[in-house]
């Protein structure tokens, strides 16, 4: 039986940050950016609690091993933090400044992009969402700038907080970014976003979200069956459609 709150609840979470810091203009200006590279294959868990599977997929020659760290494996609601790291560095581009692997960012504007609690919950599972992408290991053959090589990796090479506030809370951070995303992103292998993206309730929501925004594209319709979409997304759940 579904409850009548349940049944009426809106897809989407509360803007948390519907006035943002008009000094932030990195967060107002930066549109947000994903890599096709993990929008079309299932680089992500969505499971909701630490996923220590082994994930393998293989489709059309594209062939990606996900191997979890003692955490877990990173999750899409990690992603936020590559999605801002791309679409910081897209932005940097865009102004003629030379892009670079390492980014220096501010966990505060991070939080307020992607629609994060800013209290001190949220400042923790940011650094927990840190380790697991540094920790979850990728081995696959998916073309990054039009290069073909297999090859394995962290979804982000490493991380550290760079200055703490009074309050004990981290401030600055620095993010080195993989070769891979890293290569993607200056090939402009990426797609925008609609902002709303980070206020979808559930994993899978996220997750076929991203697989319409890459195969659609300009079509007003994309034709997929159950099976190949249950196997793109990634999901184990077995009543997808």
């Amino acid at each position: 039986m579904v409850g009548k709150n349940t049944k009426n609840r809106s897809p989407l979470l509360p803007d948390r940050h519907p006035i943002q810091d008009f000094f932030i203009c990195d967060v107002t200006d930066a549109i947000p950016k994903d890599d096709m590279g993990s929008m079309e294959h299932p680089i992500f868990s969505l499971a909701t609690k630490p996923d220590l599977a082994i994930r393998e997929y293989e489709h059309n020659g594209t062939k990606v091993t996900i191997v979890p760290s003692t955490l877990g494996l990173a999750t899409i609601h990690d992603k936020d933090i590559l999605i801002y790291c791309i679409s910081q560095l897209i932005a940097k581009m865009k102004t003629g400044a030379a892009p670079s692997r390492t980014l220096h960012i501010k966990a505060h504007d991070l939080l307020v992009s992607t629609n994060r609690n800013i209290d001190g919950r949220g400042y923790e599972q940011l650094i927990a969402a840190l380790e697991r992408l540094r920790g979850t290991s990728i081995k696959t053959n998916i073309k990054t700038g039009g290069v073909e090589s297999t090859s394995g990796f962290g979804l982000i090479d490493s991380w550290n907080v760079m200055r703490h506030t009074d309050s004990g809370r981290m401030s600055e951070m620095r993010v080195n970014l993989s070769d891979w995303v890293y290569n993607a992103v200056t090939k402009h292998e990426v797609l925008t976003l609609h902002r709303d993206y980070f206020r979808l309730r559930k994993p899978l929501e996220r997750r076929m979200y991203e697989l319409a925004r890459k195969h659609c594209g300009q079509q007003d319709e994309w034709a997929i069956s159950l099976d190949l979409l249950r196997k793109k997304t990634g999901s184990a759940n077995r009543k997808i459609g």
